[in-house]
């Protein structure tokens, strides 16, 4: 069996894809220089946003992908596999004239802490500066979205084949408690969901109240 290259997906016609990791779709412009560079270098025909606000390179050769990787001097993301995947968020109060809070600091906080954690399924986070919901935290395993007191917290969200509507789990947070009220259910999930249980089929398995009741503050 033939291994993939390091943070490489293979693809269809046998060429890879890698994600470069970011944080909350941000980009600067030592990023986009070194893109740029290895773009041109390695004639990468297809450069592509991906739905979870990263940058995808694709049709990369085989060969090419270790050296790529040295290019960039960055890290791959979490892209595939059972674990924390993505954290997507809006520009919250930085630049939005409707943002309610700051999203972005929230969405780097929650990365920080756990991205690439393993978990029994994929598991994918929104975070949105106000109830408009441009990250669409409803639609996530787990999302909070920013209101005049604080964070709402919504849980089980999904918009596969069988979309859900995610449900709320508390108002009014502030940052530091939307991280410890992450950090408690993330752990309640790895300890008590089957393996391939997305969190949307944990919670109608539980119950939300007995999710609630199990990572609320002692």
């Amino acid at each position: 069996m033939t291994h993939s290259p390091k943070g490489a997906i293979l693809q269809r016609d046998g060429t890879y894809a890698i994600v470069p990791k970011t944080t909350a779709g941000l980009l600067n412009a030592e990023i986009l220089r070194k893109l740029a560079d290895v773009v041109e270098k390695y004639q990468i025909p297809v450069v592509k946003l991906t739905a979870s606000q990263r940058i995808a390179l694709v049709g990369i050769k085989g060969e090419d992908v270790d050296n790529l990787w040295t290019d960039l001097g960055m890290d791959p993301a979490p892209a595939t596999g059972l674990c924390v995947r993505s954290v997507q968020a809006c520009p919250g109060i930085s630049f939005c004239k409707y943002g309610k809070q700051d999203s972005l600091a929230l969405a780097t906080l929650l990365d920080r802490n756990f991205s690439g954690m393993i978990l029994p399924n994929k598991f994918k986070i929104g975070i949105s500066g106000c109830p408009l919901n441009c990250a669409e935290a409803w639609m996530r395993d787990l999302g909070a979205f920013g209101k005049p007191k604080g964070f709402s917290v919504v849980i089980g969200g999904n918009s596969g084949s069988v979309p859900h509507i995610g449900q709320l789990l508390a108002e009014d947070l502030t940052m530091d408690e939307v991280v410890a009220l992450s950090q408690r259910l993330i752990n309640f999930y790895k300890e008590n969901a089957k393996t391939g249980e997305r969190m949307f089929k944990f919670v109608e398995r539980l119950g939300l109240e007995e999710i609630r009741r199990a990572v609320q503050a002692s």
